[in-house]
């Protein structure tokens, strides 16, 4: 079954922020600073890409969905990063409403419309492990009768990690289990069915679909910093970080490809303490 990553690379989409902005100039303006694209082009090198490069099953489709107005500069970096990435490919939308401009960019890299896939909602800061596409292929396969018997069918890892910057360490970490964060999630779509995983909000696909939990091994590691969209708002909770042991170092190793100084690189409150890629 086809099974497409999809990931928005700093799109101004009219909607789809809890950051408010007046107009998609304002939005541009906020994508687009330079201080918080260097945080996302660290993230992405370091944080996001290892894990997806060190899958054990590397039978998937990568789309990055770019604005057409994202700056050549940026534009160019974020190829060069891909490069190493055979699944990955860049697609660029003037900025258009958020659910129907991801829709159409996933409904268009379906090989066969009117067959099954797996689509994956994967944000640019975070990072999955190394056997998450198998397990999803697995997933769906001994879900098999509900799979084929239902529109759409989510699948959800909950257990994982969170990491943000320290002024006395190099990172710290935190362990999770969060239902429907919206990382490690995943629908299977049926053949013909043109509603994509972008049509519903992650925290919610449960009231839209049968879903599946699984919470065995830790699947997924978000990053906790100034931009993210989901902690603009007052009063928003913070996990107990403390730092890393030893067996989560060795966790982060074998479960995402990622050494300690990796993480540090991605979260380093100075963004340009994170070397670019060159090539």
């Amino acid at each position: 079954m086809q099974t497409i990553l999809f990931c928005r690379f700093s799109y101004p989409a009219e909607g789809g922020f809890q950051v408010v902005h007046e107009s998609i100039e304002a939005r541009r303006a906020y994508l687009y600073a330079s201080e918080r694209m260097e945080r996302r082009l660290a993230l992405f090198e370091h944080l996001c890409l290892p894990g997806l490069m060190a899958q054990t099953d590397p039978d998937f489709d990568f789309v990055v969905l770019v604005g057409t107005c994202l700056p050549e500069d940026y534009f160019k970096r974020l190829q060069r990063l891909l490069r190493p990435v055979p699944q990955a490919r860049i697609i660029a939308r003037d900025p258009g409403p958020h659910r129907q401009v991801c829709q159409s960019v996933l409904n268009a890299a379906r090989r066969h419309i009117n067959q099954p896939c797996l689509q994956v909602r994967h944000d640019d800061d975070d990072a999955l492990a190394v056997d998450f596409v198998a397990r999803l292929r697995k997933a769906a396969a001994d879900c098999a009768p509900l799979v084929l018997g239902s529109k759409l069918v989510g699948f959800d890892w909950n257990r994982g990690y969170t990491v943000c910057a320290s002024d006395v360490n190099p990172f710290e970490i935190v362990e999770t289990v969060t239902p429907y964060i919206g990382v490690a999630q995943a629908v299977a779509v049926q053949g013909g069915v043109r509603q994509s995983q972008m049509n519903f909000a992650h925290s919610r696909i449960n009231r839209f679909m049968p879903t599946v939990t699984f919470t065995d091994a830790p699947m997924f590691i978000r990053a906790h910093h100034a931009h993210n969209d989901s902690r603009q708002k007052p009063n928003v909770a913070r996990p107990d970080f403390h730092a890393p042991t030893l067996d989560e170092t060795e966790t982060l190793s074998r479960r995402f490809a990622l050494t300690a100084d990796a993480v540090e690189l991605a979260v380093s409150r100075d963004a340009s303490v994170a070397p670019r890629a060159t090539g």
